[in-house]
């Protein structure tokens, strides 16, 4: 029996709801993975919650995957058949770190996170659902992969930990030193899985956080882990018509390319597409801002520009780029407003935010307007981390190319 994921999905309640529960992310880890050597990662649970909905809707028929599989993907991204190489997707939002790395040929085995509302867009465009709470993943839950991606939020590490250690006369790492944030759950799980590389992606400030301690402690904690580390910020303009830049850290494993890999991050230049090549061309009236609205904006930039401050809206220039999309920009749009003859100004639509970061026209936007533009907002742009993911890939199919075993033709 071949099925449509859309049919499986109605069939096995593959709904995405506000719930702690994995059951959901196992099921579909496993119906895209049974054949790639990672399945006992997610078959037991799987089996357990296919058995249990056959008990609760009293159907007749065995709870076996042979109704299921193989499998039709019926969603705009499915997994490709013939991968080059296997990937992890960690702090995932909606998939654009994904997307890129896909689009590279790669597979993704395992993909995390916490907010509902962007597993239930990630699942309509991937078929597939994130595991949860990352701090709650046991790294030995997580299947073997050559590249692990993370957008990682930026956490402020304590040193009262690592004074009361030397007080201790207690030994510590830089790993100790990352304990309580976001980014020891990445570090633990590269110290234990040590793929091949690694790619991190955060805002811009985090090189300068805490007078640039911060970031000492990450590059010093993924070194003493084995690799050899890369950074550097880069401007989102040169793919997309809007000013984003963005720390990107790149790490190789030391034992396996034993500092012979010629990486270097892709030439950035400008793009030579303009804001108005991503506008829409109907656009609902709900979009422009109400009178109420533009003229609190206009006062408010108006008595910060009195105080010598520089807040206040941006009118983009329709034939340049705009600035920086924030996750707050539901609130008023204010960063990003597009100018309209003969009436107020209006903000982007979800479709133009999502074309703003380079997300194709096929992604399925399935949420309120509000949770669109924080999704879009957090997210990356899509060509810039495939750009970076396009060297990376290439370092580690050198790597495998001179790793080789010779073969020996006897005569």
């Amino acid at each position: 029996m071949n099925s449509k994921y859309s049919d499986i999905r109605t069939r096995l309640k593959i709904e995405v709801t506000k719930t702690d529960s994995n059951d959901l992310a196992n099921l579909t880890h496993y119906l895209q993975n049974h054949q790639n050597g990672v399945s006992q990662y997610f078959k037991s649970a799987a089996t357990n919650y296919l058995a249990n909905l056959h008990q609760e809707l009293n159907l007749s028929e065995d709870p076996d995957f042979q109704y299921y599989l193989p499998l039709q993907w019926d969603i705009p991204f499915p997994p490709p058949t013939n991968p080059k190489f296997k990937f992890v997707d960690l702090f995932a939002g909606i998939g654009g770190i994904r997307l890129a790395f896909q689009n590279l040929g790669g597979k993704c085995v395992f993909t995390s996170e916490w907010d509902t509302y962007s597993k239930k867009t990630y699942e309509a465009n991937f078929g597939e659902v994130p595991f949860g709470d990352i701090t709650k993943i046991s790294e030995s839950a997580i299947p073997n992969h050559d590249i692990l991606l993370a957008g990682f939020p930026c956490q402020p590490f304590s040193i009262a930990g690592v004074s009361k250690k030397n007080a201790l006369g207690r030994a510590h790492g830089f790993l100790d030193e990352t304990q309580g944030t976001l980014f020891f759950d990445v570090a633990r799980i590269i110290g234990h899985k040590m793929p091949k590389a690694f790619m991190l992606e955060n805002v811009k400030n985090l090189v300068s956080h805490d007078k640039g301690r911060t970031f000492r402690v990450i590059k010093e904690t993924l070194k003493q882990l084995g690799y050899s580390i890369y950074s550097k910020v880069l401007d989102g303009q040169s793919f997309v018509p809007q000013h984003r830049e963005r720390i990107i850290i790149v790490g190789f494993k030391k034992s396996l390319f034993r500092n012979e890999e010629t990486f270097d991050f892709p030439k950035m230049g400008m793009t030579n597409v303009v804001f108005k090549d991503i506008l829409e061309e109907d656009v609902d009236p709900k979009y422009t801002l109400s009178d109420k609205l533009w003229n609190y904006l206009q006062d408010y930039s108006k008595k910060h520009k009195a105080k010598g401050n520089g807040f206040g809206f941006g009118l983009t220039d329709l034939n340049g780029i705009s600035r920086t999309m924030s996750a707050r920009y539901y609130k008023d749009g204010a960063e990003i407003l597009i100018p309209q003859e003969g009436k107020n100004p209006r903000r982007l639509t979800p479709r133009e935010s999502a074309r703003l970061q380079g997300f194709p026209n096929e992604f399925i936007i399935p949420v309120s307007d509000n949770q669109a533009y924080k999704q879009f907002g957090n997210s990356v742009v899509v060509p810039l981390i495939q750009a970076v993911g396009e060297n990376i890939l290439n370092e580690i199919l050198k790597i495998n190319e001179s790793r080789k075993p010779e073969v020996t033709v006897h005569q």
